[in-house]
């Protein structure tokens, strides 16, 4: 069960890792063409160059703003989910020391509880020998004598 959670983890973390290094690749080649754009040499255009050069630039920030606001949002979410995750966490523990519980006293049991107060038939027993070890045989009793005395007719 461990190993199948620890590769479980490792499948998330690995395709954590790739999608952050996807979303890397595309912010380095965004705000390397927002700074080639930065960088163009606008003070000798023309006039309608440098409209058109306000306006890429009103359109680059208005992207990066609502980028900025769902960044924002999917980071309270994200919060808000990891914070529910902890409380379920801690309100489960109750059960799961209760279950380990369990299973400790059934490993104790087990292991401390004598095999001899539980007589199953034969047919039923595995490891049946024909040769009864001496301290398994039952004591044997005596019987008392009836007594004829209280016998009134």
């Amino acid at each position: 069960m461990q190993h199948a959670f620890n590769q479980l983890l490792q499948f998330l973390q690995q395709g954590i890792a790739a999608i952050f290094h996807f979303v890397q690749m595309i912010w380095t080649w965004s705000v390397d063409q927002i700074g080639a754009l930065l960088a163009v040499p606008w003070q000798q255009w023309p006039l309608w160059k440098d409209i058109l050069l306000a306006l890429v630039l009103v359109a680059v920030i208005w992207a990066l703003y609502r980028a900025a606001i769902e960044l924002f949002a999917a980071a309270e979410r994200i919060l808000i989910a990891f914070a529910h995750l902890l409380s379920v966490l801690v309100r489960t523990l109750p059960s799961i020391v209760f279950a380990g519980l369990i299973a400790l006293s059934g490993v104790w049991l087990m292991n401390h509880l004598d095999n001899d107060l539980i007589r199953l038939p034969v047919a039923f027993n595995q490891f049946y020998s024909s040769n009864p070890s001496p301290n398994s045989t039952p004591a044997a009793s005596n019987p008392a004598p009836a007594d004829s005395s209280t016998d009134k007719r």
